[in-house]
């Protein structure tokens, strides 16, 4: 009985570490081909212990999350803590889903997506990777979800699927140095491109015309022109700083995006895909 528990322990730890590589692998290549087409199978052979994971990790971090407020209470006794943590996790619970409801109203209320179906998914883990900005969501095909679909929250673009498996979709975000959005500034009607550079890194906008009036602080939105990648009308950031290039010719224009990319839970897949090229 020990050798045989041995030996399934030894069997999940291989075929873990086996998805964990395929994952990562290539990364930043093609999603098509053997290795992709292997990618995308592990991806739904772990997605259910990844939700179970998920499941018995949340409220373990509720309980510390109690337990830490209460830290310097060291003189109280056993029973006493034990009361003070579990009532302080309650109200973690009942903060947190106060939160998420606020989360699902808001996504209800996209005034910015007008007629486009869409589909409510909920982030299951960050960048598997170091070489990507990304997000995993806990819906694939089998719900509608097709890679070059934009995701955004209640208060604007996170980025676009650039892999889906039939339960997963794999969404690289707007700050993520391979992700160019073609946006326009609200107050002018100027266009330019949103380039990622990396995560926590301000958005930095080229191909801005040096006689374009840009106000600090005012929003820029997703373009829609032809060939775009994103529908129009989609709020992308707010400007942070504008100010002529070297060669005089052009704008430096950085933005900060209007979404809160390090605090993701419940997004929304948009059922809207880049016109077919000719």
């Amino acid at each position: 009985m020990y050798r045989r528990s041995n030996r399934r322990r030894f069997v999940f730890v291989l075929l873990l570490l086996t998805s964990i590589t395929l994952i990562t692998l290539d990364m930043r290549g093609s999603s098509s081909g053997a290795i992709g087409s292997l990618r995308r199978g592990a991806h739904d052979v772990f997605a259910p212990i990844q939700s179970a994971a998920d499941k018995v990790i949340a409220p373990v971090g509720d309980f510390f999350g109690g337990l830490t407020r209460y830290g310097h209470v060291k003189s109280e006794n056993q029973r006493l803590k034990a009361r003070i943590a579990d009532l302080q996790a309650h109200g973690l619970v009942e903060s947190d889903a106060q939160r998420q409801l606020r989360e699902l109203t808001q996504l209800e209320q996209l005034t910015f997506a007008g007629d486009l179906k869409s589909i409510v998914a909920r982030v299951v883990s960050t960048s598997p990777s170091n070489f990507q900005v990304t997000v995993e969501l806990d819906k694939g095909t089998a719900a509608g979800i097709a890679k070059g679909m934009p995701v955004v929250s209640g208060a604007g673009l996170v980025g676009r699927v650039v892999e889906v498996s039939k339960e997963r979709a794999t969404v690289l975000l707007i700050t993520d140095g391979e992700s160019h959005v073609g946006v326009r500034f609200s107050e002018s009607g100027d266009t330019g491109v949103a380039n990622g550079a990396g995560a926590r890194t301000p958005i930095q906008v080229g191909f801005v015309n040096a006689g374009t009036k840009v106000t600090t602080g005012e929003v820029v939105t997703t373009s829609g022109l032809q060939d775009a990648i994103f529908p129009p009308g989609v709020p992308v950031g707010k400007v942070r700083s504008a100010k002529p290039a070297a060669d005089k010719l052009a704008l430096d224009v950085t933005i900060e995006p209007v979404v809160d990319l390090s605090h993701l839970e419940f997004l929304k897949v948009l059922t809207w895909l880049p016109p077919a090229g000719p």
